[in-house]
């Protein structure tokens, strides 16, 4: 013992690296095997085609759910009333942001000492429009940016949809910048918002900041992050590093030059957050912080938690192209239903608000605290039938999706935004 070598600052330092790498790489490998559920950036399935389980979902990604004391924090604050979808549960969950369980509350404790952070959320453009469940994220970080009055960022990974679709780079381009106009509709701060495709924007700083990350990441780390198999071209094995830097606030020199040390918080859906363990794990090795996120649970399809909203189904989503007749149909006929099969039955035993969809979409984007807490007791006692629950729904939809339509109009070719 006597002889054997000191440990070194450095060794200690990889040492602890490597520990730290086997935490963020726990729930690595989503898809292989017997896996009951998959969740990664390209693919949401649960064994059986049934409902996704977060509880097994944050055990296996190593998340943190957010409690009501952060909520309430949050509140305290900004003096702002909490967004619907963080006062219901829709953005559930977060990860910390270093290590020995800092979380978004050491975002929260840089807030009050008044130190600045950013926000970065995303969008890869694989469809003409959005629907509903598209625009979650991006309503949410609007509210983040006005509660705490900081800058974002937001990347068009028109890239990554050209490799894994089947879209030409100039379709890929297209769709992005019909994607911008729907996102630029949602209100953000002109002054304070950067919007970016990775196709015109990746060079400099933030490729330099690519090549780093890339350096870090092993070949079987990234399958086993990603699942990548002897069949997906290089392209795809290349792409996490670009999903990577924005986290980064020197990949934004024109914007955050000298700021190295800024703070970054990530809205997104969990599936994204494979893009972030891998970050999360190579930040620190690169000389850079580790972004926090807060993670949204997903949208369901108007069949049901157990279908699957796709393109290919515009009936299986509400778009915000649907005009007033669609979304009345779409929701009387494709919503699915937690009633009972008679008036008789459903007096009797209530609606099961559990697999409901309308009632579902309503817990999204009915503000109202006490409107909804009246629907779901009068509904789950049958005393409310599902015929007045959709029409509650389709008005609702139907104001939210002209007030897009509306603001979508008056964006132009000339409309400037920070940077």
């Amino acid at each position: 013992l006597q002889n054997r070598p000191p440990i070194t600052e450095k060794r200690e330092r990889e040492r602890e690296r490597e520990r730290e790498e086997k935490r963020e790489g726990e729930g690595e490998g989503e898809g292989e095997g017997e896996e009951e559920q998959v969740v990664n950036p390209w693919t949401v399935s649960a064994k059986g085609g049934g409902k996704i389980d977060y509880d097994k979902l944050i055990d296996q990604f190593g998340c943190q759910r957010i409690d009501q004391s952060l909520v309430d924090r949050i509140h305290r604050l900004t003096s702002r009333t909490p967004h619907v979808f963080l006062r219901r549960g829709v953005f559930f969950a977060h990860r910390p942001l270093s290590r020995c369980l800092l979380d978004l509350n050491e975002i929260l404790d840089a807030h009050e000492r008044g130190e600045k952070f950013y926000l970065y959320t995303g969008r890869g453009p694989s469809s003409e429009a959005l629907h509903l469940g598209h625009l979650i994220p991006f309503m949410f970080t609007k509210y983040l940016q006005e509660a705490f009055k900081v800058p974002l960022v937001i990347q068009l990974t028109d890239d990554e949809k050209c490799m894994w679709k089947d879209l030409t780079v100039e379709e890929s381009q297209r769709l992005a910048r019909e994607n911008a106009k729907d996102i630029i509709a949602c209100g953000f701060d002109v002054t304070r918002t950067f919007i970016f495709s990775d196709f015109d924007y990746v060079g400099g700083a933030f490729y330099k900041n690519m090549v780093k990350v890339g350096k870090c990441v092993t070949y079987n780390k990234a399958v086993g992050i990603f699942g990548f198999t002897g069949e997906d071209h290089i392209g795809k094995i290349s792409f996490p590093p670009v999903q990577a830097v924005p986290s980064f606030p020197s990949s934004f020199p024109h914007l955050f030059g000298g700021q190295d040390n800024l703070r970054c918080l990530i809205p997104c859906a969990i599936d994204q957050d494979p893009y972030f363990r891998m970050t999360r794990d190579v930040a620190p090795r690169i000389g850079y912080q580790k972004p926090a996120l807060i993670e949204s649970s997903f949208f369901p399809a108007m069949q049901g938690e157990n279908a699957k909203m796709s393109a290919s189904d515009p009936n299986s989503a509400i778009y915000v192209t649907d005009s007033a007749k669609e979304i009345k149909n779409k929701i009387n006929r494709y919503a699915f239903s937690g009633g009972q099969d008679s008036i008789e039955k459903h007096r009797e035993l209530g609606a099961n608000l559990e697999v409901d969809i309308p009632f579902k979409y309503l817990s999204f984007f009915l503000d109202d605290d006490a409107k909804l807490e009246e629907i779901r007791k009068e509904y789950g006692a049958g005393r409310m039938l599902t015929g007045e629950v959709k029409q509650l729904l389709i008005q609702v939809l139907t104001e939210l999706v002209e007030r897009h339509r509306r603001a979508r109009a008056a964006v132009t070719d000339e409309v400037s935004f920070w940077g």
